[in-house]
């Protein structure tokens, strides 16, 4: 049982706090609940642009690193089509730093010409160098456009296109922080040895004072049903063919989301699984095999892919792949196979819970979905999917209709 504290101030600013005495060290999550999802079309890869102008300085604290290190801190970020996440460790005595930091960041960045180029810079090299200069980097720059017409999943957290970020200007970005970095638009989660009075007398000390903002009213347009296969073919510098299979699927807080996730792992968690056990291991059809889930807030996708050997067609790929969505739409699985990836959900689930930032993480995220509560009963959700379940949501998901294919083509096989 993961219990959690709920304070709000005056200005919006939601607070959870954690006790965990196992540990001198004191985590502190703010999640900012603004993602890839709430940009512009034209002007996108905006959000993960602020993830890196947030370490470049604020109004009065021209270094964000380097009060943490002093500390005996650790800090990183991260942001997706969701939400955008800052998180540091420190030594429990040291915490109001953090405050500090992140209030000030909260407040108002240093915004200059200066910085900005210099983060474009860095978020340039960073596109090329992860989704133009890499094997199959470029997958979601294809996958996401062909699977969604409408929602704004439809490109990835870098962006659209560098373009994008090169003509950002000061104005544009002054204009994104004022819109969604905001006490009313946060969570903050505090976990470790500390006292919930403490915690909540520093929060309304270093961000009590900052002011609500005009939150942007997110309405987001819901994307259609898809009713017929989508196919697209590119061709690239790589050394194998590869196969992407998406189909949409329900949303994170959908009840069908643990049965979804659950025949994900069915298909391709481990080398007992059954894709690498026929597609690979037996039928030596493809190198590697996966199944997953993107795991979004909205209506997300259900994945399969591969790389296909020299000697296998597309064809042959397609008619195994699909023998083994019949098998799954047909019969249900059985308990023994439905059992182990429960149990090794619930193994993995619970050794990151023993983890104090990932607990200050997961119950940020918790709380945006809902309620920070809701962490004590994902377990029970997943223990709850039964054989015939599995078998439901392969025939509603599973579908061709319900499928955007990318053949990621290998230009060295010819």
């Amino acid at each position: 049982m993961i219990e959690v504290i709920k304070h709000t101030l005056p200005n919006g600013l939601k607070i959870l706090i954690h006790q965990d005495f196992s540990t001198p060290i004191a985590s502190i999550n703010l999640l900012y609940n603004v993602g890839a999802k709430d940009e512009n079309p034209g002007k996108t890869g905006f959000a993960h642009l602020f993830e890196h102008l947030m370490f470049g300085g604020s109004v009065n604290i021209p270094v964000y690193d380097e009060p943490v290190e002093r500390v005996g801190g650790e800090n990183n970020a991260f942001t997706n089509n969701d939400i955008t996440n800052y998180y540091l460790t420190l030594p429990l005595e040291n915490i109001e730093t953090a405050f500090w930091l992140e209030s000030d960041r909260m407040l108002s960045l240093a915004f200059s010409k200066k910085s900005l180029d210099v983060q474009k810079n860095v978020v340039i090299e960073e596109f090329n160098q992860r989704y133009l200069n890499q094997p199959y980097g470029d997958v979601w720059l294809h996958l996401r456009p062909l699977a969604y017409t409408k929602h704004p999943y439809m490109w990835p957290t870098i962006g659209k296109s560098t373009d994008h970020i090169k003509s950002a200007t000061l104005a544009d970005v002054k204009d994104f922080f004022y819109s969604h970095y905001a006490p009313n638009n946060a969570i903050l989660c505090v976990a470790g040895p500390v006292e919930p009075s403490t915690i909540i007398d520093l929060a309304s000390k270093w961000f009590g004072p900052i002011e609500k903002r005009n939150i942007v009213e997110r309405n987001l347009p819901k994307e259609p049903q898809q009713t017929s296969p989508r196919k697209l073919e590119v061709e690239r510098d790589v050394p194998f063919n590869a196969i992407y299979k998406a189909y949409h699927t329900c949303s994170r807080n959908h009840t069908d989301f643990p049965a979804i996730d659950l025949m994900s792992d069915l298909l391709s968690n481990g080398k007992s699984a059954r894709l690498y056990q026929r597609l690979v291991k037996e039928k030596q059809l493809f190198s590697n095999v996966n199944a997953y889930i993107t795991g979004d807030i909205d209506e997300g996708l259900f994945i399969i892919t591969g790389q296909l050997y020299p000697t296998t067609t597309y064809e042959q790929a397609e008619i195994a792949i699909n023998e083994e969505i019949v098998a799954l739409q047909n019969e249900p699985v059985s308990v023994y196979e439905l059992e182990k990836v429960q149990n090794k959900f619930e193994s993995n689930f619970t050794f990151e819970e023993t983890s104090v930032l990932n607990k200050a993480m997961n119950l940020a995220f918790y709380e945006l979905l809902g309620d920070a509560n809701n962490i004590n009963l994902e377990v029970q959700k997943y223990r709850s999917v039964t054989p015939e379940h599995i078998q439901t949501i392969a025939r509603k998901t599973l579908k061709e209709d319900n499928c955007s294919t990318l053949y990621y083509k290998s230009n060295q096989n010819k």
